[in-house]
């Protein structure tokens, strides 16, 4: 009994077979939950709305805490039996440990810890208010954008990180450089190298507010060179970001096209293997529009292969 309802909220939590109604239902009511905490707490940022409400405030927090942390334990408990486990050999017990440091596991814990330490620890610590905004995080789970930005971000690691390498030599060498040519003349604000970076990363990142500049004129143009130079440093990082995004998504409309040539190859697609398609349709993060526009594509490379609408899968010819 208690076997089957912990494989049942593991559907649950995927979406998946008989539960996926539940599941998209509750993934629904999640984030509703989550847009009205951070609602919620921008609107508690305000004194007078604090004030008035200040007995609403606390008991939606309670009950907001009180339903992420079920859900939370939940997950952990039931994560033996997700789908990233299905071929695991891992005991029960690892199997949860991987799964409380994963990524959304982290996510989901610091949703509810600012809120506990406020209302665990007897001391002041209205600075984690803030903190519970991090709660928006949650939204990363039901966001196939947000997800397909943490997988690049994930693929491409090395190659950011070298860039931001790059950016701070860069950023040590302007601060260097400015606080040789400038300190004399305004040590209040090139004073220092520390002091000086403020003006070496509003001009590295081309943002410029204008309350530090150089006056010299070998500082007007040294810093002349560094925004030069910044201009293609800030697009290093972007490019990467652009490119690696490009190619994921190349990646999922290729394994949506294999699956369709695959299922096509007998001339029939059944109505199991349309729900098949829409289920990784929906794991792709792909439009029902797309879905339609690469099913003609794989037709038409294939002219033997034959016409079926992308919603009923009927044939139309």
């Amino acid at each position: 009994m208690i076997e089957k309802i912990r494989i049942t909220l593991a559907d649950v939590f995927e979406a998946r077979g008989q539960s996926k109604r539940f599941g998209y239902a509750f993934d629904a009511f999640l984030m509703t939950l989550i847009f009205a905490n951070v609602l919620a707490i921008v609107m508690e940022s305000v004194p007078s709305m604090a004030h008035e409400h200040a007995r609403f405030f606390t008991y939606f927090e309670l009950v907001s805490v009180f339903i992420f942390a079920i859900e939370y334990l939940a997950r952990v408990w039931a994560s033996v039996d997700l789908n990233r486990f299905a071929d695991s050999s891992l005991s029960p017990t690892k199997r949860r440990l991987r799964y409380l440091i994963s990524p959304m596991a982290v996510i989901d814990l610091i949703a509810i810890l600012p809120s506990l330490l406020m209302f665990l620890v007897p001391f002041d610590l209205r600075f984690l208010r803030v903190l519970r905004l991090l709660r928006i995080f949650k939204l990363t789970r039901y966001s196939r954008a947000m997800q397909l930005m943490l997988n690049t971000i994930q693929e491409e690691a090395s190659s950011l990180f070298a860039a931001f390498f790059i950016m701070t030599v860069i950023l040590i060498i302007a601060a260097s450089g400015i606080y040789l040519l400038e300190h004399d003349v305004q040590p209040d604000k090139f004073g220092s190298i520390p002091a000086a970076m403020w003006w070496a990363i509003i001009t590295l990142t081309t943002v410029g507010y204008g309350d530090t500049v150089p006056v010299t004129l070998m500082g007007k143009i040294f810093g002349g060179i560094i925004t030069i130079l910044s201009m293609g440093m800030v697009a290093i990082p972007t490019g990467i970001l652009a490119s690696s995004f490009s190619e994921q998504l190349r990646k999922r409309r290729r394994t949506y096209s294999e699956m369709v040539h695959q299922l096509m190859e007998d001339g029939i697609i059944c109505h199991q293997e349309r729900i098949k398609l829409n289920e990784l349709r929906l794991e792709l993060g792909l439009s029902v529009q797309e879905a339609a526009h690469l099913e003609e594509q794989v037709r038409d490379q294939h002219p033997l292969l034959k016409r079926f609408c992308p919603q009923c899968g009927h044939n139309l010819e």
